[in-house]
């Protein structure tokens, strides 16, 4: 795994790595038109502004990590660990902050947009460069489907493939026409979220039906945790977007590391309280069993009259998700097709929209496709699959920096997740990354003749 550079290596025109994916699918990270150095040592303009203390950075850091993801990963996580799914919450925290803290070090390091797909590349090699890169497209475009999927089974179960097809194809119509998610709409999404998972709780614990001992009685094997920490990771998906405010944060050194764990720690309290609640009040069968859990449990607990509300919240924030995640994806698509890692066609931008068209149609096309043809959880099993292996190499990267507990115990922890998942998630999403690999060497090997 040298250091060597790829064929479109990173001294090679700005153009050519304008737009390398961010590090995760945040839709007030950056874009490809604003983060346009090609390495670390260039500047196209002057340095932001450093403005966020702790606060402000934990603030942003919750609007990427508190979705939609909490309204469905919890019904695949029973059926695999049944109550031991408490147990798979929390160590899918500690792998998603080792994965933070991983990130943060790496972009102080390499200060460029491009998330793993740069920092794999600039202390692993291209082939682990494009192997990261490969595996975010692949998971997020899986996340994609399944928080399209989210939308149906909440707002229309009957036809949930149907709502989750055309949410994706009228999102990608506003991503295509280059309406993206403002900050301002993200933490009235965030808010929302926050309110809906409060209600849920309060509902619940108010009714007195839940049950503490539906907390215990299974007996879970360690491959069933860890297989739910795996489809948990899931949930807790936007957590590196702290890692991209670097140049915005004072004291970054000091502020981001704390920052990762405070708002990891707020997150996963927030889950486990709402985990608890509907664990007690569903068991962890019934649980197993839901589409919509969280709209079962408030069924469940005498509250049927305000499903309709849930279903808003889990809705909006799904919605929420999907455009950032579309947005996200289309750009990575298009910094890949740039560094002709995919084809060079995709890498065209509209002349009068100034959006990556070619990119968005295409995501488009491939997340509508995979939502007709899987369900929720075959979604979220195949997302997590390549997103823990993207983190993978990022904590393999930082550990090139001299660091060593933390990516260690991060890249020890995405490989065991990864590799308890689902075995259907496992063997398509082996399927699909080594087609990525064969296609890059095919690629270096027309180059290098």
């Amino acid at each position: 795994m040298g250091a060597s550079r790829p064929p479109s290596g990173s001294g090679s025109p700005p153009p050519r790595h304008a737009s390398s994916p961010c590090s995760d699918c945040s839709p007030t990270g950056p874009t490809w038109a604003a983060t346009s150095s090609a390495r670390s040592d260039v500047t196209d303009g002057p340095a932001l502004a450093r403005r966020l203390g702790t606060l402000d950075t934990v603030v942003l850091g919750l609007g990427a990590m508190i979705g939609a993801g909490i309204f469905v990963a919890l019904a695949p996580a029973a059926a695999v660990a049944g109550t031991g799914l408490l147990i798979g919450l929390a160590i899918a925290a500690v792998v998603a902050g080792c994965n933070a803290l991983s990130s943060a070090w790496l972009a102080a390091r390499h200060p460029q947009s491009g998330g793993t797909y740069v920092y794999g590349r600039e202390r692993l090699g291209p082939f682990w460069g494009h192997t990261a890169g490969w595996s975010f497209v692949v998971g997020k475009t899986a996340s994609c489907a399944a928080m399209a999927l989210t939308v149906g089974h909440y707002v229309w179960p009957a036809h949930a493939t149907a709502v989750a097809v055309a949410s994706v194809v009228a999102l990608t119509a506003i991503g295509y026409a280059g309406v993206q998610k403002s900050a301002l709409v993200t933490r009235v999404i965030v808010a929302v979220v926050l309110a809906v998972l409060a209600l849920v709780v309060a509902l619940i614990v108010g009714s007195g039906t839940p049950d503490a001992g539906r907390l215990t009685g299974d007996d879970p094997s360690l491959y069933g945790v860890l297989q739910a920490a795996g489809l948990l990771f899931f949930a807790f998906a936007g957590y590196a977007r702290i890692a991209t405010l670097g140049e915005e944060v004072r004291d970054p050194a000091r502020t981001i590391p704390r920052a990762v764990m405070i708002a990891l720690g707020i997150t996963l309290v927030v889950y486990a309280v709402v985990a608890v609640a509907v664990l007690a009040e569903l068991g962890s069968a019934r649980l197993a069993a839901a589409d919509a859990p969280l709209s079962e449990a408030i069924r469940a607990a005498g509250f049927g009259g305000l499903v309709p509300v849930v279903s808003a919240g889990a809705a909006i924030g799904a919605l929420g998700a999907l455009l950032a995640l579309l947005l996200g994806v289309s750009r990575t698509t298009l910094a890949m097709a740039r560094d002709r890692h995919l084809p060079h066609t995709l890498a065209a931008v509209h002349p009068r929209l100034g959006t990556p068209h070619r990119a968005e149609v295409a995501v488009g096309i491939v997340v509508a496709l995979v939502t007709a043809l899987v369900d929720v959880r075959v979604a979220i099993g195949f997302s997590s699959f390549g997103v823990l292996l993207y983190y993978a190499i990022a904590n393999a990267s930082a550990f090139t920096l001299g660091r060593r507990v933390i990516p260690v115990i991060g890249l020890i922890g995405c490989l065991a997740l990864a590799v308890t998942l689902p075995l259907s998630s496992v063997l398509a999403g082996s399927a699909v990354v080594a087609v990525g690999m064969v296609t890059y060497a095919v690629r270096a090997r027309q180059e290098s003749a």
